[in-house]
C-alpha cells in the first residue's frame, strides 16, 4: 500500500511539472510566421531606447530590460507575447520573467533583431 502511495505522488508531482510550461523559443522566421498568423500577438522589444530608435520590428512595444519588472502591467495578460532584443540573450530573461509572473503564452525569438536582419526580414528604422 505504501508503494502505491509514493508512486500517487510521484505520478502527480510528474503531472504538476509538466503543466509548468515556459517561454518557447522561436526563430526570428518562425516569429515572422507567428506574427502572420495572430494580429493579437504583443510585440516586446526589452532592448535600450537608443538601440530601438536604431532600427526595430514594425509594431513593438518597447519597455527595456531594466524597466521591466516596474513595466509589466503594461503588457496584456490575455494575449500571446513574442519577446525580443538584440540577440537573443535578454530576451530569453524577459520571457522567463514574463512566464514567472503568470503570462502563459510568451516566445523568445532566440536569434533576437540580428536573425531578423540577417533573414532579411522588414525592419522600421528610426523613431
Amino acid at each position: 500500500m505504501r508503494f502505491i502511495a509514493v508512486l500517487f505522488s510521484v505520478l502527480m508531482l510528474t503531472a504538476s511539472l509538466s503543466q509548468a510550461v515556459g517561454p518557447a523559443n522561436v526563430t526570428s522566421k518562425q516569429a515572422q510566421a507567428l506574427l502572420a498568423k495572430n494580429a493579437r500577438m504583443v510585440l516586446l522589444d526589452v532592448r535600450t531606447p537608443d538601440e530601438y530608435r536604431q532600427a526595430h520590428l514594425k509594431g513593438a512595444q518597447l519597455i527595456p530590460l531594466g524597466e521591466l519588472n516596474r513595466r509589466v502591467q503594461e503588457i496584456p495578460r490575455d494575449r500571446p507575447v513574442l519577446v525580443y532584443c538584440a540577440v537573443g540573450a535578454r530576451s530569453s530573461t524577459a520571457a522567463s520573467f514574463l512566464s514567472s509572473r503568470g503570462y502563459r503564452e510568451i516566445y523568445n525569438m532566440t536569434d533576437g533583431i540580428v536573425g531578423w536582419y540577417n533573414n532579411g526580414l522588414p525592419l522600421q528604422l528610426g523613431r
